[in-house]
């Protein structure tokens, strides 16, 4: 599936290597920038991990390369970066997301991104490290980042 309308149908397919090399451009580019004011959320409850951001209504970012298929939930009005395009989001929509993906967002209204995956993560680290290796990237490792989060353990 490799059409322009990826999105709608449901799946965020993997990308090649020349469309990751144009996500990590955006990584360059948006590097210069100030950084986001992103808070992350975190849920570690039976067995999964839900990854919570809102990308304000201007704003621009690149996700990690995502090594394992998650769900992916957006709700509100961005245009999503697939490598050699992009497509805009308006709404709620639920996607099935493979493994080798790096999206860039640009959120036209402020818009929520929750990743969810199964996982035996007893940490939000080792549920990071699980779902990219480039976890030492990621927002919500960076020093001025703000996280919630929750984890539940037992029933």
């Amino acid at each position: 599936m490799t059409d322009a309308l990826v999105l709608k149908q449901g799946y965020i397919a993997p990308m090649t290597e020349d469309e990751l090399d144009k996500a990590r451009r955006m990584d360059d580019l948006l590097r210069g920038l100030p950084p986001a004011d992103i808070s992350t959320g975190h849920v570690l409850h039976a067995g999964m991990y839900a990854r919570t951001v809102m990308i304000p209504a201007g704003t621009a970012l690149t996700g990690a390369l995502i090594k394992i298929a998650t769900v992916q939930i957006v709700s509100g009005d961005v245009m999503v970066s697939l490598g050699d395009r992009a497509e805009r989001l308006v709404g709620y929509h639920v996607l099935a997301g493979a493994a080798g993906r790096k999206q860039g967002f640009v959120a036209m209204k402020d818009t929520y991104l929750t990743m969810l995956f199964p996982t035996d993560a007893q940490t939000v680290e080792e549920a990071e490290n699980q779902f990219t290796d480039e976890a030492d990237q990621l927002l919500s490792r960076q020093p001025c980042a703000s996280n919630k989060i929750l984890i539940m353990t037992g029933g």
